[in-house]
């Protein structure tokens, strides 16, 4: 059934959303997605819609988050820092693109379930607990920056931690959803925005940033 739903997943919701790139088909095949989220929710495990997986917590829509992975370029040889992984789907699929995934979940009984999926997976995958806007500095600088949510505005701190060359992405809810690609240059950062999503926020991140209005 797991099988029959990722391949369907795929073919159907993101092949059609122009993601091309075929390690991330076989990232996603290779990763059973109902396992990472709670048995309540399962049926919905590879529907077109977020998964809830703890109170103000997501895994993103596979559509969403598969442009993300495109956007991101991620390659065999890139260390990632996944920011906000939750129960650690986006990590073992991460795991299978790149050379190395830094997990970062700030939620105590969130890291407890994904230090147990991630036991099995494919890839180098460390887990570390702490909070999400601060990054884990003494793993940068990364090559890429993933973060499983919606934010307000990315905090300089993550932007801090990009390697040369290296690349965040995020979506951006401002008015619009929109999902943007960060990227260092001759140490300067420049952005661009690319799709439309309409994801959750971060609940973690929103609250640990602190904003004033």
């Amino acid at each position: 059934m797991s099988e029959s739903a990722r391949f369907n997943m795929i073919e159907t919701q993101i092949r059609p959303a122009n993601v091309t790139d075929p390690r991330i088909f076989a990232a996603l095949d290779a990763v059973a997605r109902e396992k990472f989220v709670p048995r309540a929710a399962q049926a919905l495990a590879y529907a077109d819609v977020p998964v809830a997986v703890a109170q103000g917590r997501y895994l993103l829509d596979p559509r969403s988050f598969a442009k993300l992975l495109q956007l991101a370029q991620v390659t065999a040889t890139d260390r990632v820092l996944d920011v906000g992984c939750a129960t650690g789907y986006s990590s073992a699929v991460l795991g299978r693109l790149a050379a190395e995934v830094i997990a970062l979940e700030q939620d105590a009984d969130l890291v407890r379930v994904a230090s147990d999926l991630l036991a099995t997976v494919v890839g180098r995958v460390e887990l570390v607990q702490g909070g999400l806007i601060e990054g884990v500095k003494n793993h940068a600088p990364y090559d890429v920056i993933f973060i499983n949510g919606a934010i307000e505005a990315v905090p300089d701190i993550l932007l801090g931690q990009l390697a040369e060359g290296g690349r965040l992405v995020t979506v951006i809810k401002d008015g619009q959803s929109r999902a943007w690609l960060f990227l260092k240059e001759n140490g300067q950062i420049g952005k661009r925005p690319d799709f439309d999503a309409d994801v959750p926020l971060l609940a973690g991140f929103r609250k640990a940033m602190g904003f004033v209005f």
